[in-house]
């Protein structure tokens, strides 16, 4: 874990278990415990072992080890060899020995009680990261168990996300007693006084009888009006004890440590304040923003963070005129959101095009122009999608309505531009779009739309029905198009890649919603679907079927980005939440107003 501190670095092999942000917060409780705990030493020349040469020098030993300069000076100048012998100056060459490192053992026993429940494990967890790396600095073998539990279910010998797991769920409800100690000393035969034995739990442990000869690591909770802290006193065999005291993370750092410390870091929450609940949602052309259009008829544009941990964007919101309809929005890759209203006569451009005013509306009116401007859609749709591109210093607005009419939309002249446009986005920093088969002879099959130039250029894709989801992907695919899925048949898909063509069965009565690329599908590309119980989301690729998340209520709407690796989906209680399909986490949440 290379992002670590440099003073954590040494813990890097344990903490790598956890996501990074709670790594972050129990290496420091790592670290101070480890200083008190002290390394544990090797056996050296004074525990035996075979001789194996030389390895250094030494101010003490018999004479027959004393270097040959010192018998030179002893010759030369005797006062001076005399007064070094009696300083402790003398050099010696020091002996090495072989030390049978592989019969040590470090033995930690962890008290599962009800004292020891709660904040009090996330200091046994610390703990467990301390001994791991101090036995394995050592040559030693590790070992480690629940006090409570009986060692006929066996101990482990390794701190992974699957041991640690299960110790999480080894609660108890009964304190640690001396028959608990005794058990595990049968079991594990360390003998009556272990090299390296611990009991981490309460100061209890101390009156046990069956814990003479053992290490104790006593831990409690000193309960706190502001910071709560842990207590941690190390009482190690044959020294004085030493007291730390530990400040405890954040709340919900604790509840992530001892429940589940291996899943991602959540977005919190975000209320949706004034303006009402969200109906539906678009990604903006480039597929880095979120739009959402509300119950009042307004407009925002939410940039999407990167993490979990990033700082979350202020979102950006239009409201429109008093007797206005939302037709389309999107947003352009200069900065600017972009709407498409329109009232009883005339359709409005809002947010300005390059060249003119940037707040000044725009009007459109509808008489002379029927047929080439995009209606408002009915109330139980979306609005269509805007992508504006800029070509010579000169933005040209593209808008999709619902029927998959696609116009070109300027004051100085509209236009219609295509029928039967079933998928629009900005691809390579042109606009692309698909075609579904038309009723004329000359479009047979699916065709790409592509924009440059001020004009358009048409490229065959083969057959197919014409239903299309661009994915995110600036290597693999399509020459033109980029990464696309194009649908051949019920339940069954194409993938268009540079090179091939990738035909993915998705099960049935799953609506797919985009083809992407994750560390499930080993670089490979595949469709991002959602399945029949309207919760569960899934990665189908020729190599199987990964899950990838789940919703918490009926999903309404949902949409894969083909700009990020990001997957969005709308309940029907109005929350709106975008996954990130790298980082596996939830990265940003909208509640409704007393929603939680």
């Amino acid at each position: 874990m290379s992002s670590l501190p440099p003073a954590l670095r040494p813990w890097a092999a344990q903490l790598a278990i956890f996501p990074e942000d709670l790594a972050l917060s129990l290496g420091p409780h790592v670290a101070r415990l480890s200083a008190v705990i002290g390394a544990l030493r090797p056996r050296g020349e004074t525990r035996g072992g075979e001789p194996q040469g030389y390895d250094g020098l030494t101010r003490r030993g018999p004479y027959e080890r004393l270097l040959l300069t010192e018998w030179l000076l002893a010759q030369e100048a005797p006062d001076e060899f005399v007064r070094r012998a009696a300083f402790g100056e003398q050099a010696f060459l020091q002996r090495s020995f072989q030390s049978p490192q592989g019969a040590r053992r470090t033995l930690v026993l962890l008290d599962a009680g009800p004292d020891q429940l709660g904040a009090p494990r996330i200091a046994h967890l610390a703990l467990l990261m301390v001994l791991a790396r101090r036995a394995a600095a050592a040559g030693a073998g590790f070992a480690w168990g629940v006090l409570q539990t009986s060692p006929d279910r066996g101990f482990f010998t390794e701190v992974t996300p699957a041991t640690v797991q299960s110790w999480l769920e080894a609660r108890s409800t009964q304190p640690a007693q001396a028959e608990h100690v005794a058990w595990w000393r049968e079991a594990l035969a360390p003998g009556p006084a272990p090299e390296d034995g611990w009991l981490v739990g309460s100061a209890w442990l101390a009156r046990l009888p069956e814990a003479a000869g053992l290490s104790r690591v006593e831990v409690s909770e000193e309960v706190t009006p502001k910071n709560p802290r842990l207590s941690v006193t190390v009482a190690r065999a044959a020294r004085l004890p030493t007291t730390v005291v530990l400040e405890l993370p954040a709340p919900e750092t604790c509840v992530r440590l001892l429940r589940n410390p291996f899943s991602a870091h959540t977005a919190r929450p975000v209320r949706v304040a004034g303006g009402g609940q969200i109906q539906s949602f678009r990604f903006s052309a480039d597929g880095t923003r979120l739009v959402f259009f509300r119950a009042d008829g307004s407009v925002a544009a939410q940039p999407v963070p990167h993490s979990a941990r990033a700082t979350l964007p202020r979102v950006r919101r239009f409201p429109l005129p008093v007797g206005h309809r939302a037709v389309a929005a999107g947003w352009r890759r200069s900065g600017g959101m972009l709407v498409l209203s329109r009232d009883d006569t005339t359709l409005w451009i809002h947010g300005g095009l390059q060249g003119g005013s940037v707040r000044k509306p725009q009007g459109i009116p509808y008489a002379g122009h029927e047929g080439l401007l995009p209606d408002a859609p009915a109330a139980d749709q979306p609005p269509g999608a805007v992508l504006v591109h800029t070509e010579e210093d000169r933005e040209r607005v593209l808008a999709r309505d619902n029927e998959g009419r696609l116009f070109l939309v300027n004051p100085q002249g509209p236009a219609l531009l295509a029928h039967r446009v079933t998928a629009l986005a900005e691809v390579r920093r042109k606009p692309v779009f698909v075609m579904a088969p038309g009723e004329e002879p000359s479009r047979e099959g699916v065709w790409l739309g592509v924009m440059e130039q001020h004009q358009q250029r048409h490229v065959p894709l083969g057959p197919g029905s014409g239903e299309a989801c661009f994915g995110c992907s600036d290597i693999l695919g399509h020459p033109e198009a980029g990464l696309l899925a194009l649908r051949l048949r019920p339940s069954c898909w194409e993938v268009l890649l540079a090179r091939e063509r990738v035909e993915i069965s998705v099960p049935e009565d799953s609506h797919v919603l985009g083809v992407a690329i994750a560390r499930a599908t080993q670089g490979r590309p595949g469709l991002l679907v959602l399945g029949p119980d309207k919760r569960s989301f899934q990665l189908v690729s020729p190599s199987g079927t990964h899950d990838v998340t789940r919703a918490t209520d009926d999903v309404v709407q949902a949409a894969a980005s083909h700009g990020m690796a990001l997957l969005a989906w709308l309940t029907a209680q109005g929350e709106l939440v975008v996954w990130n399909l790298h980082e596996e986490a939830v990265v940003f949440r909208a509640a409704p107003e007393g929603g939680r």
